[in-house]
């Protein structure tokens, strides 16, 4: 599990390729495709150039939402949100071959995605974020301790990333809490260096 995941999305300043790219030439291994409203037709396109991309950079490729996509231009794997694919039907689908990330907001939706067959949970939002819409109840600090704590009781070793508006300036207090991965977009993609904010992100999870 890489601690740094980056989650791309388009802005004035880059396109979808463009902000992987600089995501990966600050040392990230990790980037999830999420382009939301989009054609599957222009998906496919990005994701076959975003996908190259990181296999040149020996990095991650996960895609958000498109199982079917996924596994036909072989992603190493999926991103689901609540109102996506049930986590079950997805792994019968992939197999065992795939990532499979789930999103969830609360332990018990985290629980379930666990039970299912998920590798990873997408927790979150800590904060507000402008780059997700239908945003799920603000976590913050005390959201995760609980969420924390449940998994803790229930010995559930799944790896929780954290995610939804994250700035480098949060991560000492999310580690504080055990929290060792968490996921990026804007607070690369608007940082006025991106590549040196990916680096800097990268330092302070370590």
């Amino acid at each position: 599990m890489i601690s740094l995941q980056f989650i791309t999305h388009a802005t004035e300043r880059y396109t979808y390729f463009e902000g992987a790219q600089v995501a990966l030439e600050g040392g990230c291994r990790w980037v999830q495709l999420r382009m939301k409203d989009t054609s599957l037709e222009v998906m496919q396109q990005t994701a076959l150039q975003v996908q190259e991309l990181c296999k040149s950079y020996n990095a991650t490729f996960i895609l958000d939402d498109q199982v079917e996509l996924a596994k036909h231009i072989g992603a190493d794997g999926v991103h689901l949100g609540l109102k996506d694919m049930p986590i079950s039907e997805a792994r019968c689908y992939l197999g065992t071959d795939f990532i499979i990330g789930a999103t969830a907001n609360q332990f018990s939706e985290l629980q379930q995605h666990w039970k299912d067959g998920a590798d990873y949970i997408g927790c979150g939002p800590f904060r507000y974020t402008s780059t997700k819409q239908l945003l799920s109840p603000l976590l913050g600090i005390e959201g995760y301790r609980k969420i924390l704590q449940a998994m803790e009781s229930h010995h559930c070793s799944l790896p929780l990333v954290a995610i939804g508006g994250i700035l480098s300036s949060d991560i000492q207090v999310l580690k504080s809490l055990g929290i060792s991965h968490i996921a990026v977009s804007g607070g690369i993609l608007n940082a006025p260096n991106p590549q040196k904010e990916t680096q800097t992100i990268i330092n302070l999870l370590q």
